[in-house]
């Protein structure tokens, strides 16, 4: 995968290219499911691709596979690794994310006893996790791949909400979870603020019909629940349009963080 991103070299900048490749991943994985969305983004996709020769635009494709056979011969945070490895977190504003094996040691300690996962299921049909900085997704990786290995199918009895700040970042954990068939709703926005611009459904979630599961759970409030929909994006103000003046008789909405933890 290093190899097929680096031949964009010195023609473009890795960095974008890097980008570019896993956003156009997740598009075309999304759009072979979320129609809701399909016209905007495949719209999103033509651009991206339109801005490079054919030798750039046909490794994208040739990554995703590497992707798909990589989580194939072991579960892993495969594209924050490549991020690290093609030096791009310097880039990234000083941005980080958590190594694979630091995230498995930290999900088989918040795990626990197996007994009271299996009794949760049992009790509600499911499990569902909240990850407020997901990354690249090493986190909820690193969940599934210690429910598996403690004999639990996390295709069908978890549901994961993950959110970021970075597109970025987003792009990435979408890519990977949807490969591994994770039930996920993914969010492009700020945890702490409540601020939501932007959500990926994955195939997972979709196909399995989770909207309609997570709806009709039990009292408790699930994760999913506790987030608001995620609205298209609107299309920018034409020239001489301004924002609404906010209504100065109104009480500051309260913080909403709080709501999610």
């Amino acid at each position: 995968m290093r190899k097929l991103l680096e031949r964009c070299q010195p023609r473009h900048d890795i960095y974008t290219v890097f980008g570019h490749c896993t956003e156009a991943m997740a598009i075309a994985i999304a759009n072979s499911v979320d129609l809701r969305e399909r016209a905007r983004r495949e719209a999103r996709y033509l651009d991206i691709i339109g801005r490079y020769g054919a030798d750039v635009v046909e490794s994208f494709p040739r990554v995703m596979a590497e992707l798909a056979l990589a989580l194939e011969a072991g579960m892993g945070d495969v594209l924050g690794a490549l991020f690290h490895d093609l030096e791009l977190h310097n880039k990234a504003k000083g941005q980080f994310f958590t190594p694979y094996s630091l995230s498995r040691a930290m999900a088989a300690m918040l795990i626990g006893n197996p007994a009271t996962l299996r009794e949760s299921i049992e009790t509600r049909g499911h499990l569902t996790a909240m990850e407020p900085a997901c990354g690249s997704g090493s986190m909820v990786i690193a969940l599934t791949d210690v429910l598996r290995s403690q004999g639990i199918n996390y295709q069908r009895h978890l549901h994961v909400t993950a959110i970021d700040i970075d597109p970025r970042a987003v792009h990435m954990a979408y890519a990977q979870l949807s490969l591994l068939h994770v039930p996920a709703r993914l969010i492009v926005g700020n945890t702490l603020s409540g601020e939501f611009r932007e959500q990926w459904l994955t195939p997972a979630h979709i196909l399995g019909g989770w909207t309609a599961r997570l709806a009709s759970a039990s009292q408790d409030k699930t994760p999913n629940e506790m987030i608001p929909p995620v609205l298209a994006a609107k299309t920018a103000y034409s020239i001489g349009e301004t924002e609404p003046a906010p209504d100065c008789n109104k009480p500051a909405p309260l913080p909403r963080q709080l709501s999610l933890f």
